[in-house]
């Protein structure tokens, strides 16, 4: 595996928050029968992972800035770079017992993610990536599919809930990309989605609504094993519109122009 300094900060703050996160997620399974419910034991845990990475990648980096989930921005006197972190990506998952769920940082340096890294502790599975430098999975090179028809190709996306707009469309793009395609997944984290688009397990993925600290890690994983991302107009706006289509040469124009159609005929 790319083993640079910036990579072991990274990866070794994510294995320490991760030990926690898995000895809670075992206490999930338990709580599921009480009547109160896991809800307030997830959200613990979701916050001692943040201020585990948060202390970290802190002393590592005392200069480095900070986006975050629960503490939102932190300034850092290196103006330069910053990291952007979810500590559990996949918190439904985690609340339900089930282990699709992962730690994401990335690293952000003058306005581009230069640096990712997504680890599921469930399955021990360490994405990462370094501009430049390729994309890993546990020490094994990545590279995007080399699928290039619709029609064998495989799709990731995120399916809007209760509280999110939306709904209309989703099902219009969802209905135009499934009629095309092998067949679409919904698996509940998107910085795995995108971690899978590297791995080349998914030709695409596409989904609205999400957070800074839900695409960073997955956007640099996606470009250095050989893959597209844009939002979903096909610009650079990801962050700032808060959506995302990924996929390899092929399948990312083709996803574009699908979703594009489905939302002519939502006007």
């Amino acid at each position: 595996m790319l083993r640079t300094p910036l990579l072991n900060v990274m990866t070794a703050a994510a294995q320490k928050a991760a030990r926690a996160l898995v000895r809670d997620f075992g206490e999930v399974e338990h709580l599921q029968v009480s009547k109160k419910g896991p809800s307030d034991f997830v959200s613990t845990a979701d916050k001692k992972a943040e201020n585990t990475l948060f202390e970290e990648l802190q002393r590592a980096r005392p200069k480095y800035g900070f986006l975050m989930e629960e503490r939102g921005a932190v300034e850092g006197s290196d103006t330069s770079n910053r990291w952007i972190v979810d500590p559990l990506d996949g918190t439904t998952n985690f609340l339900h017992g089930i282990p699709q769920f992962a730690i994401s940082i990335a690293l952000e340096r003058d306005g581009q993610i230069f640096a990712g890294v997504i680890y599921n502790p469930v399955t021990d599975e360490m994405f990462a990536a370094e501009k430049g430098q390729g994309a890993f999975l546990n020490g094994r090179r990545l590279r995007v599919s080399a699928r290039r028809d619709l029609g064998h190709s495989l799709f990731a996306t995120g399916i809007p809930f209760k509280g999110r707009d939306n709904h209309d469309l989703f099902l219009k793009q969802l209905r135009a990309v499934m009629a095309a395609s092998a067949g679409v997944r919904r698996f509940g984290a998107a910085a795995l989605d995108l971690a899978w688009v590297a791995a080349g397990r998914f030709e695409g993925f596409w989904e609205q609504n999400l957070q800074p600290w839900d695409m960073a890690a997955g956007m640099i994983l996606v470009a250095e094993a050989g893959g597209f991302v844009s939002d979903l107009a096909g610009g650079r706006d990801m962050f700032r519109r808060g959506d995302i289509a990924a996929g390899n040469d092929a399948m990312h124009p083709v996803l574009l122009r699908t979703l594009a159609g489905a939302a002519a005929a939502d006007a």
